[in-house]
């Protein structure tokens, strides 16, 4: 199934008729960007039950660029029931390129995903390197980040995603604002 995509001007104007905005990215995402008045219903948690919103206007979800909501709109459809349901073209991103106001905050860290990125990226360069300048040893840290990298894809389990939420800058003191 498709949602209709409905571009950020015309989602503005909706919203200020009634519409209602919902933002499906998860927490940590959330925390350092959002559009302000949009409503938190992480993908992974939502439901038919989990979107009792108040008024019976149009639902309008979004994500970070438009891919998710592409992705899970027939899900999203039924979440929405009987409501008239769109697609935020762009996303979150579509919403800051058309110029509309975007709550930033960049006190929060970066979103999980874009850290285990930098992490396996780096180690697995810095093993590269190290491997060819210094001994063919350190080649074994570009082949574990890949393994584990493999295992996370294959299983859903990321073992240094669950390490770098624990890590000092992604505590609790960081909570998502409301």
């Amino acid at each position: 199934m498709m949602l209709p995509a409905i571009t950020p001007d015309r989602a503005k104007r909706l919203v200020a008729d009634g519409a209602i905005l919902v933002d499906i990215r998860e927490a940590d995402e959330r925390a350092r960007a959002q559009i302000g008045g949009s409503h938190h219903r992480p993908l992974s948690k939502l439901n038919e039950t989990s979107l009792p919103l108040a008024g019976a206007g149009p639902v309008i979800f979004h994500c970070k660029s438009g891919g998710r909501t592409a992705a899970n709109a027939a899900r999203l459809h039924a979440c929405a029931g009987s409501r008239e349901t769109f697609v935020l073209e762009g996303g979150l991103e579509g919403w800051s390129k058309a110029g509309l106001p975007v709550v930033v905050d960049r006190r929060q860290p970066i979103e999980l995903q874009r850290q285990v990125q930098i992490v396996a990226g780096g180690l697995g360069l810095a093993g590269t390197v190290l491997g060819a300048l210094v001994s063919p040893a350190f080649y074994i840290l570009p082949a574990f980040i890949g393994g584990g990298l493999l295992f996370a894809g294959v299983t859903g389990f990321c073992g240094m995603a669950q390490v770098l939420t624990r890590a000092p800058w992604n505590s609790a003191h960081h909570s998502p604002p409301a």
